[in-house]
């Protein structure tokens, strides 16, 4: 079974150590942390897109079960509203990771691009979201609100990925009403099941190249750990601010890539 160890140099295995290191981090407090490791792992020699997709949800999953634990001991986040929406997330990944060997990732990108400019409009005009928790759904409403949520974004995350964290956080403020604090941490145990629904595809099919996962994967653990702790010290301010720049960010990206493929 291929490791994607084989032909790579050392100079971008560091460059894989380090993005895996950043997105772990970033993944940690609001999630987009795969708009930094895909472009990467792409530049690995004779990786296929899928592979590059397959393998960042190895290394990944380190990355999120860290931070989910980090943020579980000491924000003890809502698990009756998570844990639901993360098994429902689950089966969305899955298939949309079948859908991502079939679907060039070109058909949703305009899609994407629309809605994270709409995220970072109504984030930017609205400076006191997510500072209180305020609930806007109660009962079985609630529950099935998030339920929704998590089909449709885990099935994003199992088509394509970068940005599933920032969606969902903005997602658990905006939509249910939790703080950003108490959103990141939810986030991360839905992302956490999101990445374990695309891996049940991809490993079975091969298209996961291990080694170089794994490695990914360390890099992850120590992102995420010390990007879970940083959240959680300053709070629901600094990830508010934190969630507006990987936004930015992503819209920059995804509208470059846009442009590129039409031109």
């Amino acid at each position: 079974m291929l490791t994607g160890l084989e032909d790579i140099t050392a100079a971008t295995l560091v460059m894989v150590l380090l993005a895996g290191l950043a997105a772990g981090w970033i993944d940690a407090v609001v999630g987009g942390g795969g708009l930094l490791q895909l472009p990467v792992l792409l530049m690995v020699p004779g990786i296929t897109p899928v592979q590059a997709l397959a393998t960042n949800k190895l290394g990944s999953v380190f990355g999120t079960t860290t931070s989910a634990i980090t943020y579980y001991r000491r924000i003890h986040p809502d698990l009756s509203t998570a844990l639901p929406m993360a098994v429902v997330a689950l089966g969305g990944s899955f298939g949309g990771a079948i859908v991502a060997t079939l679907l060039p990732a070109e058909v949703i990108k305009p899609v994407i691009l629309l809605a994270l400019v709409g995220v970072a409009v109504f984030t930017a005009a609205r400076p006191q979201l997510g500072r209180d928790t305020g609930l806007r759904y109660s009962g079985r409403r609630h529950l099935a609100v998030a339920l929704v949520i998590g089909l449709v974004i885990g099935f994003y995350d199992g088509v394509l990925g970068p940005g599933t964290g920032t969606f969902l956080v903005i997602s658990l403020v905006a939509v249910l009403g939790y703080t950003f604090l108490q959103g990141s941490a939810q986030a991360k145990i839905v992302n956490l099941f999101t990445n374990l629904g695309a891996i049940a595809f991809f490993l079975p099919s091969g298209h996961i190249l291990l080694g170089l996962g794994l490695v990914l994967g360390v890099a992850n653990m120590i992102g995420g750990y010390l990007g879970a702790r940083m959240a959680i010290r300053r709070g629901s301010g600094f990830i508010r601010i934190v969630f507006l720049v990987v936004v930015f960010v992503l819209i920059v990206k995804l509208g470059y890539d846009f442009v590129a493929d039409w031109a």
